[in-house]
């Protein structure tokens, strides 16, 4: 009976380690909100096999991949990321339309003293209109250089590079 109970611990703590938390879900589902105008929508989780997975840049797990809709109209969809800064990472949220071009982007938390500038909205507007399709991003060619957060520009622009590549990988198995 203990070791039953171990077990189902063990699971549960693994379980709940790979999941997004709560707070990084709250934030996400607000800008999702109030950039499609509505409080009422259902989010779907895209399911990627492990093998799938193991083929894209990205990681796609704990339902950081979303199919947004409401009222059963077809939004679009979502991507929870995570990406390293200097000592710590940053979580943020990628938008795409229904043809999976890149509508909005946000920071949700940003765990660093210096860098936090590429929250900025004006700065993460430069990912805006970018599709798979498009050519890989470049830093300080593509994309504005920020003083004093270099490490987590490169790293943002990598983290979108990867994940378009990702998306495309997703877009040719049919998977969006």
């Amino acid at each position: 009976m203990i070791r039953k109970i171990s077990i189902l611990l063990v699971i549960g703590v693994l379980a709940s380690a790979f999941t997004i938390p709560s707070n990084i879900v709250k934030k996400a589902d607000k800008v999702i909100a109030a950039f499609y105008g509505t409080d009422h929508f259902e989010k779907e989780t895209i399911l990627i096999s492990k093998e799938l997975n193991a083929k894209t840049l990205s990681e796609f797990s704990d339902g950081n991949l979303i199919k947004i809709t409401s009222k059963g109209t077809f939004l679009g969809y979502a991507y929870i990321g995570n990406a390293p800064s200097k000592t710590a990472t940053f979580d943020y949220l990628v938008l795409f339309d229904k043809d999976l071009i890149i509508t909005k982007s946000k920071v949700l938390v940003y765990r660093e003293e210096y860098g936090g500038e590429i929250s900025s909205r004006r700065w993460l507007q430069q990912f805006e209109g970018v599709t798979t399709r498009s050519k890989e991003l470049k830093y300080n060619q593509d994309i504005i250089p920020i003083s004093g957060a270099t490490i987590s520009v490169r790293s943002m622009t990598k983290a979108m590079n990867d994940l378009l590549q990702s998306v495309a990988i997703l877009q040719q198995q049919n998977v969006l």
